[in-house]
């Protein structure tokens, strides 16, 4: 399978990358600084210079057979990257894994009172923008992951996706490694057993 990883330079995006690679696929990476991409020297990968804001630029996925989105708002982005982002996978048309926040649009609140409030502190003035992005990724059949909390460590042995609806919400906030919820989107990106819906990832 061919995997396009946007944000391939990002936390979440190499951990995307370098799972991919073990898992035998063809990676195409997409980064708004391709230098930042950061590959095994024995692996091969497609490195493609994609700036969200440049639409004109993006590059052609028609060689992809689905599309990973790791892409974030990182400190000093001006607002809209996310549904930016969201906008050009759609109108690629090509089937798409998006990760999204626990907590945000659909998912307000499902993250427990505890998680709610420090989604409010820390992530608020981005809320709006998650959900919208998340919405147009879902009307364009795209698997949405809202994640809670990332934390480092290895892939968890019990890692498992539960659709929102039947999220049961928890008491404590909950957490996950980056290197599970990168699994369970590869996991997906391989199944397409969500599309068009939302996932929370646990672990």
């Amino acid at each position: 399978m061919r995997i396009a990883v946007l944000g391939a330079s990002g936390k979440v995006g190499r951990l995307l990358v370098d799972q991919a690679l073990e898992r035998g696929h063809e990676v195409v990476a997409l980064a708004r600084t391709p230098d930042r991409v950061t590959v095994p020297t024995s692996r091969e990968v497609d490195v493609r210079r994609a700036d969200v804001f440049s639409p004109r630029d993006f590059p052609d996925l028609d060689d992809v057979d689905v599309a990973v989105s790791a892409i974030g708002i990182s400190k000093g982005d001006r607002p809209g990257a996310l549904v930016a982002g969201a906008g050009l996978l759609a109108a690629a048309r090509v089937r798409t894994v998006w990760l999204g926040a626990l907590g945000s649009g659909a998912s307000k609140g499902a993250g427990g009172l505890i998680y709610s409030a420090v989604m409010r502190m820390f992530v608020g003035a981005e809320l709006a923008e998650k959900a919208e992005a998340d919405q147009v990724a879902l009307d364009a059949g795209a698997t949405v992951f809202h994640a809670p909390d990332l934390t480092d460590g290895p892939v968890g042995p019990g890692r498992r996706v539960v659709p929102l609806a039947e999220l049961r919400r928890p008491l404590l906030p909950p957490r996950i490694s980056r290197a599970s919820v990168a699994a369970l989107m590869l996991d997906e990106a391989q199944t397409g057993d969500h599309g068009g819906g939302i996932v929370v990832p646990l672990s």
